[in-house]
């Protein structure tokens, strides 16, 4: 299916209703990023899917369409500290609370993308199993998170060149598993996260 039809099996936002989304919770590096978006009811583009199956090119394109249309939005972060002290579930649902929690006018409802989310204090919600591919508000805030994610992985590129984060964005690649074993840990690492028995079988 072409891109350009891809927004016509996506549900429009309805009023006062918020889409949220993370990125980087499977990384062996850097923070997980959640965003949380409030699309006009009349929002659409014929762009806007979910975000891993868009191009780099085109989300940042997107990102920037969203941040100038929507009618409010968040983005929230826990660090790789926060994630080694308290699970990657629970840093996940901080994130999503901190991007929640600054969207002026507050939503009434909450659609969160996939199947389980720690409830924010007198807003309901609900879960949607890939719903980054179903309604165009989680979309567009896994636009958000993605691109913001980015962003910040290329930052700290910058202070920890070794790890290729401009690249792998934090995954655990072949190239970044090998400069862990060369290099080891730094802060931005997550020391609670173990490597997976094919990814040790690269060294």
């Amino acid at each position: 299916m072409s891109s350009k039809k891809s927004t016509f099996h996506l549900h429009r936002a309805k009023p006062g209703e918020a889409g949220v989304d993370e990125a980087g919770r499977g990384c062996l590096a850097g923070p997980v990023v959640a965003a949380a978006v409030i699309l006009p009811p009349d929002f659409q583009h014929p762009l806007l899917n979910d975000s891993k199956k868009m191009t780099a090119a085109h989300r940042f394109e997107l990102r920037a369409i969203i941040l100038e249309k929507a009618l409010a939005y968040g983005i929230g972060q826990a660090s790789a500290e926060e994630i080694d002290q308290i699970n990657i579930l629970q840093a996940t649902y901080r994130a999503m609370h901190r991007a929640i929690a600054q969207l002026k006018p507050q939503p009434n409802m909450l659609l969160i993308d996939g199947n389980r989310f720690k409830a924010f204090p007198e807003i309901a919600h609900r879960t949607v199993i890939g719903g980054d591919g179903l309604h165009l508000s989680i979309a567009a805030a896994s636009v958000l998170a993605k691109t913001e994610r980015d962003l910040l992985m290329e930052k700290l590129h910058e202070q920890f060149p070794h790890y290729g984060w401009n690249k792998n964005k934090g995954y655990g690649t072949a190239a970044h598993c090998k400069a862990l074993e060369a290099y080891g840990y730094v802060a931005e690492h997550r020391k609670s996260f173990k490597l997976k028995s094919q990814q040790l079988s690269l060294f």
